[in-house]
């Protein structure tokens, strides 16, 4: 099937409002450049406010299905676009999430997909905000095939992309924030992203899915959020790389019957050894 994906590369701001007013514009923008799916990066309807651990940010947490899951759900439905929304939810107090919905092209709300691996470093206090996601690794059957979400730290892990191709998944969406301290030189700059973007056209090319990542830009505080965000082949070539200072709204054109032709001519879901795989579900191996 060929059909075109819609990533949403931008800045934010602290006013939650605007953040998302900024993001139902750019979503029309590429409903009307012929995107049927459209993703948002990371936390897209406030500032990426993880850089720091402040009590008051648990404020912008909200119900998910709730207000603005509904906000897309409308405007899924007027489109008639897949909608993958990033956002921070509350599920009761004292427990929260990183999570995305995913919203189907007549405004049915599909389910939600929850951060599994959450980070903790400097810049990146998510730990002390988010629950790690209890609901597993998922694909939603949509309008126009069959996607996974996975979400920025979730891009490192083999095993959760894995999981999420198993399922049947044409192409793999990671809504993400990452960016660059303001003392870094430019030399670990490049480094972290091209690591950053040839992990995930790997994970492309071991499970023959194309890989949509949609990173935000802009400077926070002392980061730079590098932007870059791609789409990659199920062979890992890249269809589309974005600036890395400027916000974009792009449309790129993608045949999901590409799976089915990498997987043939290299067939490594044929070959796995799923017999042998056991340890890999130890934190480490004493095997001799």
């Amino acid at each position: 099937m060929k059909l075109k994906v819609g990533l949403i590369q931008m800045s934010c701001v602290k006013d939650k409002s605007a953040n998302i007013d900024k993001a139902i514009a750019n979503i029309r923008d590429l409903a009307g450049k012929g995107a049927n799916i459209v993703c948002m990066q990371e936390l897209f309807a406030s500032l990426y406010f993880c850089d720091v651990e402040d009590y008051e940010n648990f404020s912008l947490a909200e119900a998910i299905p709730g207000q603005t899951t509904m906000i897309f759900q409308s405007l899924a439905k007027e489109l008639g676009i897949v909608i993958v929304a990033s956002l921070f939810e509350r599920q009761m107090a004292g427990l929260y999430y990183n999570t995305t919905a995913v919203i189907d092209a007549d405004g049915t709300y599909l389910g939600k997909y929850r951060k599994m691996h959450i980070p903790d470093d400097p810049g990146y206090y998510e730990k002390f905000y988010f629950t790690p996601g209890d609901l597993g690794f998922k694909a939603f059957e949509t309008k126009f095939g069959k996607i996974g979400v996975l979400i920025c730290w979730d891009q490192w892990y083999p095993e959760a992309s894995r999981i999420t191709a198993m399922q049947g998944a044409d192409i793999i969406f990671y809504p993400t924030a990452i960016g660059w301290a303001r003392e870094q030189d430019e030399a670990t700059n490049h480094e972290q992203y091209y690591a950053w973007q040839t992990i995930q056209r790997a994970h492309a090319v071991a499970n023959g899915v194309h890989t949509v990542s949609v990173n935000r830009t802009g400077w926070e505080g002392d980061m730079q959020f590098w932007g870059g965000s791609f789409v990659c082949n199920p062979f890992g070539t890249i269809l589309y790389e974005a600036s890395h200072d400027k916000e974009e709204n792009i449309v790129v054109e993608i045949d999901t019957d590409k799976t089915e032709h990498y997987r043939m001519h290299w067939p490594f879901f044929r070959d796995r050894r799923v017999d042998a795989y056991g340890e890999i579900t130890n934190r480490y191996s004493e095997k001799k």
